[in-house]
């Protein structure tokens, strides 16, 4: 799975994108959103070391997601 941090403007908030190996979009939240329902994702019980990655992502650039 990647992340990457989706920069907004105006009045139109930070993203979060998650893709899976193909590349193709599985989730697209609000960066400063609490983060919900990831056990559609696989990542329920991550929510605060998913948290930690997000805050640490720069603007635009694709990362592969590595949650202990």
């Amino acid at each position: 799975m990647y992340i990457i941090k989706v920069k907004g403007k105006a009045k139109i908030p930070d993203y979060i994108q998650l893709r899976d190996e193909n590349f193709v979009l599985i989730a697209y939240f609000r960066a400063d959103r609490p983060l919900k329902d990831l056990h559609r994702y696989g990542l329920e019980g991550k929510e605060t070391a998913l948290a930690a990655v997000i805050e640490g992502l720069t603007f635009g650039k694709l990362q592969k997601l590595e949650l202990a």
